[in-house]
């Protein structure tokens, strides 16, 4: 690769915005009424284009997230969280019943 092309490269990669936000909203299993952005598909609830990340209700909500019926609805910005299931995996930490993506 030539200096140029390299240059090139590293601006193009710097001037992409960074990914800040949660994993993209992806469907959840139903448990109840969907969540705001979400809407009933058999036994799922399927995010639409400006849904917030959710993630099912278990005890309270992980820092970033916040109530909504069975489900915790986080921000944009808001790191990503899965159930905790005996010890966190690594790059994760524990944070009540969830697991936090540690940035």
């Amino acid at each position: 690769m030539t200096r140029r092309a390299a240059l090139l490269a590293a601006f193009a990669l710097l001037s992409t915005p960074l990914l800040t936000a949660a994993e993209d909203p992806k469907p959840v299993p139903k448990a109840g009424p969907c969540p705001p952005g979400y809407y009933s598909a058999g036994n799922y609830c399927v995010p639409n284009k400006c849904a917030k990340p959710v993630i099912g209700k278990d005890g309270p909500c992980p820092p970033g997230y916040y109530a909504s019926g069975n489900y915790c609805l986080g921000r944009p910005d808001s790191k990503t969280v899965i159930e905790k299931r005996g010890p966190c995996p690594p790059g994760y930490y524990s944070s009540g019943n969830y697991c936090m993506k540690s940035r």
